[in-house]
């Protein structure tokens, strides 16, 4: 009996400590919400660190593909979360055209973009973080590397 508690103690520190590792960066998290009849309603949160994970595991002649098309705009999206970190809570942009609003901007070191419309909502966060990691892969994934 003594064996067993030991084993469980030690399964659920693990999966803990696997917990924290992976929720370190913080989560992404997507809100897509239609206000009609059968209306879709799609959440989804992410643990962050996933998706720099997740790029190890597209095939390298994909990935390459992507960075060789994105090539261009990948050292100028490294640069803008690079500066975006400095201000951790900026309005960047905000637009409103009649019942349409749209907002970007960071809060709390995360990249967020809310915009609604009549009938939609559409509530994205990303932690600025991991959009660096993100470029910093395409960019080493890139031609000459």
């Amino acid at each position: 009996m003594l064996l067993l508690a030991k084993a469980a103690l030690g399964l659920g520190g693990s999966l803990v400590l696997v917990g924290a590792y992976t929720f370190r960066e913080g989560v992404v998290r997507i809100d897509v919400d239609e206000y009609r009849d059968g209306g879709s309603h799609v959440h989804v949160w992410l643990p962050a660190a996933a998706l720099p994970m997740a790029m190890h595991l597209v095939p390298k002649g994909d990935l390459k593909a992507v960075a060789e098309r994105a090539r261009e705009f990948v050292p100028v999206a490294r640069a803008i979360v690079k500066e975006l970190k400095k201000f951790p809570d900026a309005q960047l942009i905000e637009v409103v055209d009649g019942q349409q609003h749209v907002q970007i901007r960071t809060h709390q070191g995360k990249l967020q973009i809310d915009a609604t419309e009549p009938g939609q909502t559409l509530h994205l966060l990303c932690p600025l973080s991991t959009l660096e990691d993100l470029t910093s892969q395409l960019q080493e994934s890139g031609p000459g590397v």
